[in-house]
């Protein structure tokens, strides 16, 4: 026992990269763990059961390797789907979407709801909270912090939303204040019976974040998302590993990169930015199709170019987009050179289409051989940017999982 102990105390500032190897899919098996640490097998093991009495991780020692291999099979490492969770919310244009997520960015449980979202926040993101409160409690699960995707650039440390343009919201709207008033309202708690932390960020930049860690952007070293949601056009940078939000958070405004002079007027008083150019509303207009009430744009669209790829129409209005992206894509290529592009949203449908043109218009506007042929891919997570409110909001555990399970 005390040589348990002692060898937990020596790997105790070990536990939160040992929980984040695991989350993130890289330390599937203690031996893996242990070189991964730099530390001795005993110890890895004292960490990983730690982990596992905290309920974060579950260590599964039955034999798993061939039959005949030599030595013992190393133990199997997983993140415990029963175990805590926190709560990611996303607000768009059509309403919000609450959800559940565990670690690994399994998602639990959701709730959408559709509602015009007001003038005033606390109004939609009181009922975003009120829904995650009713998953909290149906589910009976732990609650060890929460996070919140929104479309807009949002300014840190203060979590302001600073240019909400397809919300009502005042520019400049204290979001992030008023979700954590929601959140203690609601009475969530963590663990140890003190209010969870709480964090707001870009649509965009979180689904990145997901990608990175939990899907198509996996390894990626410098990684360029580039996706629209329900509304407009946004984009996000990892860099080195790590999400690139500038200064103050404002890095990547992708959306008003101008792609035709002549096109649609836009929101931020130019013309022909792609986030009016090459989003849901556009290539429904592009196609001669008039949004209908039921479902939202992006659904409207997405099954429009889905189900309907034959009409002459929409494949003219599918190539339009296709041509504004490309050249889109091919100056910001130029500009950041990453080593792998994701497309997400209605994107990741015109890139399913017709991937040779996209490939095609974005080489054929790059100013380098190598720059030309930078892999474009689909984001692979359907809710990332929730996936990824979720990891701000587990980033105090895997930064120190006993402070925040245990105090």
């Amino acid at each position: 026992m005390t040589q348990t102990r002692t060898r937990l105390e020596r790997g105790r500032g070990a536990l939160g990269p040992a929980l984040a190897l695991v989350h993130t899919g890289r330390a599937p098996t203690r031996a893996v763990l242990t070189a991964e640490l730099g530390v001795t097998r005993a110890t890895a093991g004292a960490v990983a059961a730690e982990l596992e009495a905290l309920r974060l991780i579950r260590v599964d020692t039955r034999p798993s390797g061939p039959a005949g291999a030599q030595g013992r099979p190393s133990h199997r490492l997983a993140v415990d789907r029963d175990g805590p969770v926190v709560l990611a919310a996303q607000v768009h244009t059509d309403g919000f979407r609450a959800a559940l997520v565990g670690l690994g960015g399994h998602v639990v449980a959701t709730a959408p709801g559709c509602m015009t979202v007001p003038a005033d926040p606390a109004h939609v993101l009181g009922a975003v909270v009120d829904a995650g409160a009713e998953l909290l409690r149906e589910t009976g699960r732990i609650c060890v912090g929460a996070g919140l995707a929104v479309p807009s650039a949002v300014a840190q440390p203060e979590g302001t939303a600073l240019n909400p343009l397809h919300l009502a919201w005042p520019a400049g709207a204290p979001v992030l204040d008023i979700f954590t008033e929601q959140i203690a309202r609601a009475g969530i708690t963590g663990p140890t019976g003190a209010p969870v932390a709480c964090f707001v960020g870009n649509d965009i930049n979180l689904g990145a974040l997901a990608e990175h860690r939990h899907g198509a952007g996996q390894g990626a070293q410098d990684l360029l998302v580039v996706a629209t949601g329900h509304r407009g056009v946004g984009g996000a940078l990892v860099l080195d590993g790590r999400l690139h939000t500038g200064s103050s958070g404002l890095a990547l405004e992708v959306g008003h990169f101008t792609v035709n002079p002549e096109g649609r007027p836009c929101h931020c008083g130019g013309r022909g930015c792609l986030d009016v150019e090459v989003d849901p509303l556009a290539f429904l207009e592009e196609a001669g199709r008039t949004p209908g009430p039921a479902g939202s744009l992006l659904e409207q669209a997405t099954a429009l170019l889905r189900e309907e790829y034959a009409d002459p129409s929409v494949r003219a209005a599918a190539r339009a987009l296709i041509d504004r992206l490309g050249l889109g894509l091919a100056g910001l290529v130029n500009v950041l050179n990453p080593d792998r592009v994701l497309l997400g949203g209605l994107h990741r449908d015109l890139l399913e289409a017709d991937p040779d043109r996209l490939r095609a218009v974005v080489a054929d506007r790059s100013l380098w051989g190598r720059s030309g042929s930078v892999p474009l891919l689909g984001c692979a997570l359907d809710h990332n940017s929730l996936v990824g409110a979720a990891e701000l909001a587990w980033q105090p555990v895997l930064d120190d999982p006993l402070g925040v399970m245990v105090g």
